[in-house]
């Protein structure tokens, strides 16, 4: 293989490739690389080569196929690795507690790469090092990863998934001990491991070997257990839910969700959902979506309209292809269906929860120990709750869940089905109590990271002044800044966030003098940098109109001041 030498003209690529192709033992990705060489396929090879896939707090997330800026079988063994080594320093314990690997079913034939391939390699990392693995047996929901962190006590997780993404990607997400995402420093320690070795361990590509492994068990049977008794925490209504005559579509867009949402509603006696035919079973193809996201708007839904229109069903639930998101769809006295947002679902289920516990909590006095979390660019809404009412948490899996919420969602539908009430008329009811919050979210395409870093550096900088930023945007006042960046916060005393901050990506978080908020960020598994923008009503402005005028014109001063489109050539999210 080495008699053709890579000449790239870039003497760093060109030593990455011959690296490559002494590491490498994957017949497929090795070929892949000699076609290029062979061809002066310059262009791509400096693509496939130039620099290696960033380890975040996310993980990684890339295309599938050969070199270091790709998912494959040997950037899946040096990545295992590094993290490897980090959690031995990490933890004196690790070869008595393990860690837990999942995977999803995506796969790529061209580059022999698939999840459950990938996930075989990381579980012989660990095993090469006497590391226990417990490797679940089939695909899992990403959800069922942190979940067994944490109630097996655990010191880490490893979920093999690209999530909703194109079907070419495929991702690495890690959980730390406590069962949630990684939080910085260990994303830039972990990735500080992987550059310290990349050279293939001897037996990190025996995946035969390690399927025989005493180190490895199967965590299947009993967790799948152990999951649906522990999300029965979060059932209230059962004889609600066995009598109800709701009518539920539900789709897993060709991904891991339709056995495992068949029995979170099994376990709250609910009747099965009506399952979307054609897209039940997981296929990495994605054949019927262009995108496998259902959050991407109703084009991802057709299907399920179709069956729900043919069975009578008035909600359509949707989970991503891993199943850690739920996307939900109402038809409306119009005929026409309701694709209700993000924040729209979280009023709901925070609604919907509060007034359960309440219903088993009469104690005033237990409310101060209760506490209702939300992501920072999620809605203000529970915000507005808690301020009128308490706060609570629900703890079974400290990351995002589909499977779970499509339960609890189904009881709620269930429940607010004897009371003649629809989703949308409780998110209105919620809205009139709380204050209306009108959001607009989108993002705009960049694949240059350069690009990326001079707009968000000219925000700190503004109008050429070091460390200053905008006061206002267009006609809005500006009346407080957070850059979860660099740790900036002007509400804090001296300045300082209070929240995490990571250098890895950045994020800026704008508070208006009229209400709104608005935050810019980058995404960590996909090129683009996303704007979550909010207008928050007092309870009693009612003037829906009004307001999402005023939120519409906030978001064309954001991205004409802030974002710069043309100047920058981004690319706005496909319509």
């Amino acid at each position: 293989m080495e008699n053709t030498l890579p000449t790239t003209g870039d003497t760093k690529v060109d030593k990455a490739i011959k690296q490559w192709l002494h590491y490498d033992k994957n017949p497929k990705t090795v070929s892949l690389v000699q076609d290029l060489v062979n061809k002066g396929a310059v262009e791509t090879l400096k693509k496939c080569f130039s620099s290696r896939m960033e380890f975040g707090t996310a993980g990684l997330r890339a295309a599938m196929g050969p070199g270091i800026s790709c998912m494959n079988d040997l950037t899946i063994i040096q990545t295992t690795q590094g993290f490897c080594c980090y959690l031995e320093e990490s933890f004196g314990n690790l070869k008595e507690r393990g860690v837990v690997i999942g995977y999803d079913a995506r796969a790529h034939p061209p580059s022999g790469g698939s999840s459950k391939h990938f996930a075989s390699l990381a579980a012989a990392v660990f095993m090469s090092q006497g590391v226990p693995v417990y490797l679940f047996s089939d695909i899992t929901p990403t959800p069922f990863v942190p979940f067994t962190v944490s109630h097996m006590g655990l010191c880490a997780g490893v979920m093999v998934t690209a999530s909703h993404n194109p079907k070419e990607d495929n991702g690495y997400k890690v959980y730390w001990e406590n069962g949630a995402q990684i939080v910085s420093p260990h994303d830039r320690r972990i990735s500080k491991a992987i550059e310290e070795n990349l050279e293939p361990w001897p037996e990190s590509w025996n995946t035969e070997a390690a399927l025989k492994n005493p180190l490895l068990k199967d965590p299947y049977q009993d967790i799948h257990t152990q999951y649906f008794k522990a999300i029965q925490n979060h059932c209230h209504h059962r004889e609600i839910n066995k009598s109800s005559q709701v009518k539920i579509v539900h789709t897993s867009v060709h991904g891991v969700g339709h056995t495992f949402v068949q029995s979170a509603f099994k376990a709250f006696d609910l009747n099965p959902p009506y399952a979307v035919e054609e897209q039940k079973d997981p296929d990495p193809e994605f054949p019927t979506v262009k995108y496998p996201n259902p959050e991407e708007g109703e084009g991802v839904l057709t299907l399920s309209f179709a069956l729900a229109e043919k069975e009578g069903a008035a909600v359509v639930l949707a989970n991503d292809p891993d199943a850690d998101r739920l996307a939900i769809a109402e038809k409306q006295e119009s005929r026409q269906w309701r694709v209700f947002s993000g924040n729209e679902l979280g009023a709901l289920l925070g609604w919907w929860m509060f007034r359960c516990w309440k219903e088993q909590n009469s104690d005033a006095a237990a409310l101060k120990n209760l506490y209702m979390l939300s992501s920072t660019v999620s809605s203000k809404i529970l915000r507005a709750i808690a301020l009128k009412e308490g706060y609570m948490c629900s703890p079974s899996v400290l990351d995002k869940d589909g499977v779970s919420a499509a339960s609890i969602v189904g009881e709620m539908i269930s429940y607010l089905g004897t009371k003649n009430t629809s989703l949308y008329q409780q998110l209105t009811t919620v809205y009139n109590e709380y204050g209306y919050h009108i959001s607009k979210n989108s993002y705009f395409i960049c694949h240059d990271q350069e690009v990326i870093r001079s707009l968000f550096e000219r925000l700190r900088n503004y109008g050429g002044q070091k460390d200053t930023y905008p006061s206002e945007c267009g006609r809005f006042s500006i009346s407080a800044v957070r850059d979860l960046t660099t740790g900036y916060d002007n509400n804090q005393p001296e300045n300082k966030a209070v929240l995490p901050t990571s250098s890895s990506s950045q994020m800026i978080t704008f508070t208006f003098s009229n209400g709104g908020v608005a935050t810019m960020r980058t995404s960590g598994t996909e090129p683009k940098i996303k704007y979550y923008t909010e207008l928050c009503a007092a309870p009693g402005n009612s003037d829906v109109i009004s307001l999402k005028k005023e939120l519409d014109e906030l978001v064309d001063a954001i991205v004409e001041s802030f974002f710069e489109p043309q100047k920058n050539k981004l690319q706005p999210k496909p319509e």
